[in-house]
């Protein structure tokens, strides 16, 4: 007996509260990082500030993204795009 590989139905109904989550453990994430900056050195700094300017980045298409998947919900998720 074979199992068939059928892909799974695309369940967004959750989407929002799901990258709202990213949002907020990204937002704790630069939180705990500029908290280790005091015992940094000065290459640790350099690439502890890289690494939060990357997340602010990721926080920012997450915000946008979450507009769109709200929008697309208020619309019921129709394809007519």
């Amino acid at each position: 007996m074979t199992k068939q590989n059928r892909p799974n139905p695309d369940d967004r109904t959750d989407n929002v509260e799901k990258l709202q989550s990213m949002v907020q453990n990204t937002i704790e994430n630069i939180e705990e990082a500029h908290d280790t900056l005091q015992f940094a050195s000065p290459e640790e700094r350099e690439l502890i500030e890289a690494k939060n300017a990357r997340r602010e980045e990721s926080i920012h298409a997450l915000r946008e993204e979450i507009k769109d998947e709200a929008q697309a919900r208020e619309n019921g998720y129709r394809n007519d795009q």
